[in-house]
């Protein structure tokens, strides 16, 4: 044996109670679990004394922005401190494989907001096998912080075969799609993530997206879509997703399953009703969610998909174009983009998260409103110009959503647990420092929304299971030893909205296949993370 965890309370993933034992492990996995009278102690050359704390599988977080943070930090605290031992990458439908030169430049400047514009990353890769090698290799090829997925982004892939354009893809263009989405499954991505509202991803119909998940089902693969609305249309586009899937014959993963803006407030059961009517019939449905009320994503987001169509010079182009901005801002203001999801924007819920031009850092944490009312302005003007002085660079909270409707959902059997965490950005969501031990110390001890041994199950098993990985998310014999130790009565989340980098309390050790990651609290330098790629089907 390399380490024997004594006399933690183990709370084993399943959402059983949780019980007294001894955990030794042996080459980065579990060997032994030994409770009190079963025979003798295991013995190891360390013995660490786990009294007082409860020992978990590493949580598992499915729905993560790290694509770059992965390969420029190699601490990664901001997941590693709160007892993250996977993530799950590609979201949304846009990252950075499989490319080729002109996409790869296309999304980096899409999503500059999301994790700065790479400009210190050696982007030596194309296909999504050769990010993946990247990350396995990581640093001076060591690793990286903590273990990793990867889903085919269905956005790029139609940057890459289609272009920017609003239209049906043709059948060679819909034939080169399903080939990018193979490939990329072959090379161990684990699913198809979609953004339907976010340029060029938003401009599929059913019928392509369909034929896409049928070559992700044939891979045993899931589908993981933003979908088309989380406002105005959030229930039809729930079930667009649900029908969309049961077509093709496709696992689903609702990405952020939230029900959002004041259209929504009080309707989560309805979702709910939505999903228990379709698992009744046999779907395959899973959802994550994270334990906040606002949203995040870009500024240029919000903007009708019109005017993403030709990619980010013509966004910037029609934002110069006194004419055609009208009309953008008639969308928003007026109308309700679809970019926003189908409901007008409320400027004073905006609130400026991050900018890439540190000349605009003044605009950071104040709402675009606020920021207009300062400069005797209109909101729009305030907007527009942010968009183009920092080149659609600016993230954003979005303050729209109804805290009974975050506990409603989180409730359901089939959710899990996932950040959507924003790294990039002078004040970034605190989801992305803490939601596990939000779920852990807010949720579970002091609302009692759900019990701890169910909560850990939320935050384990159910996504090990999503992704189809028999030997992790559960704490029992032959497992990998990916491990978290925290006190249920300490453990808590330090990130506020005031200060959104603080990390949690309550969690002194993290272990990624047996090694610590984490140790009295404080990051070590060791680097256990490595790829989890696809399991092949039968």
């Amino acid at each position: 044996m390399d380490l024997v965890i004594r006399d933690a309370r183990v709370i084993d993933g399943t959402g059983r109670a949780s019980y007294r034992a001894d955990v030794a492990l042996s080459d980065g996995r579990i060997a032994e679990i030994r409770r009190p009278g079963a025979g003798p102690r295991p013995w190891a050359p360390r013995i660490l004394d786990a009294a007082g704390l409860a020992l978990a599988p590493g949580f598992i977080d499915m729905h993560a922005h790290s694509d770059l943070a992965l390969l420029r930090d190699p601490a990664h605290t901001a997941k590693a401190a709160q007892g993250v031992t996977l993530e799950v990458v590609g979201q949304d439908g846009l990252s950075y494989a499989p490319v080729d030169d002109r996409t790869l430049a296309e999304v980096r400047a899409q999503i500059t907001g999301w994790n700065g514009d790479g400009a210190d990353v050696d982007f030596t890769w194309r296909t999504v096998g050769g990010y993946l090698d990247r990350l396995d290799h990581g640093f001076a090829g060591e690793g990286i912080a903590v273990n990793a997925a990867y889903l085919v982004p269905q956005g790029t892939v139609r940057m890459l075969a289609v272009g920017w354009d609003d239209r049906p893809a043709t059948t060679a263009e819909l034939d080169h799609m399903k080939r990018l989405v193979a490939e990329g499954l072959e090379q161990g991505a684990v699913g198809l993530s979609s953004g339907l509202t976010y340029t060029p991803g938003m401009y599929a119909d059913d019928a392509e997206l369909t034929e896409l998940c049928r070559v992700v089902a044939a891979y045993g693969g899931y589908y993981c879509p933003h979908h088309r609305s989380y406002g105005a249309g959030a229930l039809a586009a729930y079930a667009e997703m649900i029908e969309l899937s049961r077509t093709a014959g496709c696992a689903l993963h609702l990405a952020h399953a939230v029900m959002n803006f004041g259209v929504n407030e009080g309707r989560a059961p309805e979702l709910l009703a939505l999903l228990d009517a379709a698992l009744a019939d046999g779907a395959d449905i899973s959802l994550d969610t994270y334990p906040y009320t606002p949203g995040s994503t870009t500024l240029a987001a919000l903007l009708p998909g019109w005017a993403g169509e030709g990619g980010p010079g013509a966004v910037l182009a029609r934002l110069r174009d006194d004419a055609t901005a009208a009309r953008i801002r008639h969308a928003l203001e007026v109308t309700g983009s679809d970019g926003c999801h189908g409901v007008t924007v409320d400027w004073e819920s905006v609130e400026i998260s991050g900018v890439s031009d540190s000349a605009l850092a003044p605009y950071v944490g104040r709402s675009i409103a606020r920021s207009a009312r300062e400069r005797g302005e209109e909101p729009w003007t305030t907007a527009r110009r942010l968009l183009l002085e920092d080149r659609l660079g600016p993230t954003i909270l979005q303050h729209v959503g109804h805290e009974e409707n975050v506990r409603t959902i989180m409730r359901h059997a089939v959710h899990t647990g996932g950040s959507d965490g924003i790294l990039h950005g002078a004040k970034p969501h605190p989801r992305a420092y803490g939601t596990f031990p939000h779920y852990l110390g807010h949720y579970v001890r002091e609302l009692g929304v759900l019990s701890l041994e169910e909560c850990v199950a939320h935050l384990t098993s159910r996504p090990a299971a999503r992704l189809r990985l028999p030997d992790r998310g559960s704490i029992r014999e032959g497992h990998r030893a990916d491990l978290v130790l925290f006190d249920p009565e300490t453990v808590a989340a330090g990130a506020t909205f005031e200060a959104p980098r603080t990390l949690p309390t309550g969690i002194p050790y993290v272990l990624i296949a047996g090694r610590f990651v984490m140790e009295d609290g404080r990051r070590t330098d060791v680097l256990a993370g490595r790829t989890v790629r696809r399991t092949p089907t039968d």
